[in-house]
């Protein structure tokens, strides 16, 4: 079946498979280039997304869109998107099957996006688009490759907010994406 960025984006717009439709001010499919080699994912959205419809327009997304100018990118060269999009209530950790209803959503972006890698922003993104035993502290700055696509757990922005020693390691991990995406265009 073949899916188009409206259907999508209307289907997204319309769900009702989880509750979190329920306390939702607008849906947040994510934004950027529908052409991107690149496409970050984090959590869900907060209320700053929530009640603006885009994906990290908060603190967190402040430090994201210093992140990729700092890789040499800019916000509109990529895809932002979340793993549930829709806010959960309090920002709590979306719950497996919040996740597991939102899921084919990313799926979608993910087939007509097309990226060469995806970076994993935080636990919730890596556990769902990784491996559920992820821990990332520990898995975090570690290439994983899947079905072509390469891969980059590392720490949320709103963590690097929380805990600014993080943030070295967070910038390790974004010139390893730096780095593959050169590799990937020499192979080209």
């Amino acid at each position: 079946m073949v899916v188009s960025w409206q259907s999508v984006l209307d289907e997204i717009s319309q769900c009702e498979k989880c509750e979190l439709c329920r306390t939702r001010t607008h849906t947040v499919p994510g934004e950027g280039n529908y052409h991107a080699r690149v496409m970050f994912v984090g959590e869900g959205p907060g209320a700053d997304e929530d009640r603006m419809g885009r994906p990290f327009v908060g603190r967190a997304g402040q430090l994201l869109d210093k992140m990729i100018a700092a890789m040499g990118l800019t916000r509109e060269e990529v895809y932002i998107a979340n793993v549930v999009k829709c806010r959960p209530p309090q920002n709590r950790t979306p719950l497996p099957e919040e996740t597991f209803a939102c899921l084919p959503y990313l799926r979608a972006q993910f087939a007509l996006i097309r990226p060469q890698i995806i970076v994993c922003l935080g636990a919730t993104a890596a556990k769902a688009l990784i491996n559920p035993e992820l821990c990332i502290t520990r898995d975090r700055g570690v290439w994983v490759e899947k079905k072509g696509v390469w891969m980059m757990p590392t720490y949320h922005p709103a963590a690097l907010l929380r805990d600014v020693s993080k943030k070295r390691e967070a910038w390790e991990d974004l010139q390893l994406v730096m780095a593959k995406l050169k590799e990937l265009e020499n192979e080209q």
